[in-house]
């Protein structure tokens, strides 16, 4: 398999709900990042930027503007189409709610959107009940 991207580090953690996932992917928009889910599997994609970065002569070159690339598998099922995903001060943080026993996966694929300078967020539901929503629903509401 061709290498796609800089391996991203990750911080896993759960509540009785939810897990989340937080990746750092500095030097992004959010239009650059987009996400895979798929039951308990994971794709987190970043696209290179900065299309003169190859033609410095660097002198040290410990991390690049991407492209950045995890597939993880995660400790249980989750609703892919309910996650909400934010990104801001370089960090993409993925809350996906978890899936009951016997309920199947839904795969969902998508890219954030952005909402201010170096900000973005795919919204999926809101509030401590799961109630869906998207992310131009959620916009318009709190504007």
């Amino acid at each position: 398999m061709a290498d796609q991207g800089q391996n991203i580090p990750v911080r896993i953690y759960q509540t009785d709900e939810h897990i989340m996932v937080a990746a750092p992917m500095p030097g992004l928009e959010p239009e650059d990042i987009s996400v895979t889910i798929t039951g308990s599997h994971l794709e987190i994609r970043g696209d290179e930027r900065g299309p003169r970065q190859h033609e410095c002569d660097l002198v040290e070159e410990e991390w690049r503007i991407g492209p950045y690339y995890r597939k993880l598998s995660l400790p249980q099922r989750v609703n892919g189409p309910l996650t909400n995903a934010t990104y801001g001060n370089g960090v993409l943080v993925l809350s996906m709610p978890k899936m009951g026993e016997g309920e199947p996966g839904v795969q969902v694929d998508f890219p954030l959107q952005s909402i201010g300078a170096t900000r973005g967020e795919r919204v999926g539901h809101t509030g401590r009940e799961i109630h869906p929503t998207t992310t131009q629903q959620h916009a318009k509401k709190h504007r």
